[in-house]
């Protein structure tokens, strides 16, 4: 057992999260390595991407949506999650506790769901969707018709926590804008989900992306409990942190020196980084922490890594042809910093509003 320090613990997750250095991985491999990526507003996905990748173009995902070999699921924490078709059958039978929990003791929906009888809930939303796709609002009509004494938002809601809905193009492809409609997976997808899918191998995928983390991040990125029945059966190294906590991590996952430089990287509302870990210390300073998490209706900003650690955030304004990024430091920023910054964002303009002209990027005092 060692000591990691905070930067090492911090170098650890960039590289597994290859935010030290770009690679040329395939868009649906990186896909699958993050465990899938946090989706529940349609585009972040994107820049999460062309964050990580070294040529990363749109129509890449825009094309895999279509053609079915990704899709966007409710899956860890109960929140929309961009995942391959074969994690979207392996993982979420394995969230299948949460989203039941939900159902119990979800404030505005559970008090409608009393009494139900939800194996024929699922019966009927199944039915529903046999021919088409529906949105929320006509999944909810539809099962009102045989429960026309419950509110049909929390049959929909029910319906997403019973069966496993995909939501389906044309919502979150590139260029385009859409209604959020559902689908089954196995309709979507052709093929069943995963009968026991094996929890130790979902454990071990986070670590290769994560780690390294302890039992309490773990839970805090799917959103389960009792984890540590799982960690314990694994072969892990144990480390501790600096002021006492146990970290988990694979024998012989990348912990580069503390010391590696951590280039700028803009990432994406919602990204992962951010969220999948109890203690975020790794990533963020309880400060900015508390001025992420504090944002009003629950919508995270586009954030900014300076020296591996978030630094602030940054939004895109478009006015007719032109387009301007925005960003905002939360803390002092050096002229090295604001040139790294520029330049990088020039490239993040480039990507989101390639043909608008003219671009302009600019820092907050």
């Amino acid at each position: 057992m060692g000591t990691l320090s905070l930067r090492a613990i911090n170098r650890a997750t960039l590289a597994r999260q290859h935010l030290l250095a770009r690679t040329d991985m395939p868009m649906t491999r990186m896909i699958e390595h993050l465990v899938g990526m946090q989706a529940q507003a349609p585009f972040p996905p994107y820049t999460g991407l062309w964050t990580r990748l070294t040529d990363f173009q749109p129509g890449t995902l825009a094309d895999a949506l279509v053609e079915r070999q990704v899709v966007r699921i409710v899956l860890m924490r109960g929140t929309v999650h961009l995942v391959t078709a074969t994690d979207a059958c392996f993982l979420r039978p394995l969230i299948q506790p949460l989203l039941d929990r939900d159902l119990r003791t979800n404030q505005q929906h559970a008090p409608h769901l009393t009494d139900l009888d939800l194996t024929k809930l699922a019966d009927a939303a199944r039915h529903a969707l046999a021919n088409r796709p529906l949105t929320a609002k006509e999944l909810g009509t539809a099962l009102a018709e045989q429960w026309p004494d419950r509110a049909p938002a929390a049959l929909a809601h029910a319906a997403r926590g019973l069966l496993p809905l995909v939501q389906v193009p044309p919502r979150a492809v590139w260029g385009h804008s859409g209604h959020t409609k559902y689908h089954t997976a196995e309709h979507w997808l052709g093929r069943d989900l995963d009968k026991s899918p094996d929890p130790k191998q979902m454990a071990l995928r986070y670590l290769a992306a994560f780690g390294p983390a302890s039992v309490a991040d773990l839970q805090t990125w799917a959103g389960l409990t009792r984890l540590r029945e799982v960690t314990d059966t694994l072969d892990l190294r144990t480390y501790t942190t600096e002021d006492g906590r146990e970290l988990l991590d694979l024998p012989d996952a990348p912990r580069p020196d503390e010391n590696t430089p951590a280039p700028v990287r803009f990432l994406p509302e919602f990204d992962n980084l951010t969220l999948a870990h109890a203690d975020r210390t790794r990533i963020l300073t309880e400060e900015h922490r508390k001025r992420l998490f504090g944002v009003k209706n629950g919508v995270f900003p586009g954030t900014f890594l300076v020296d591996g650690f978030v630094r602030g955030s940054w939004r895109i304004t478009k006015q007719r042809t032109s387009a301007v990024l925005t960003i905002t430091p939360w803390a002092r920023t050096t002229k090295k910093d604001q040139t790294a910054l520029t330049t990088e964002g020039a490239r993040l303009l480039d990507f989101h509003v390639p043909a608008a002209e003219p671009k302009d990027v600019r820092i907050e005092p």
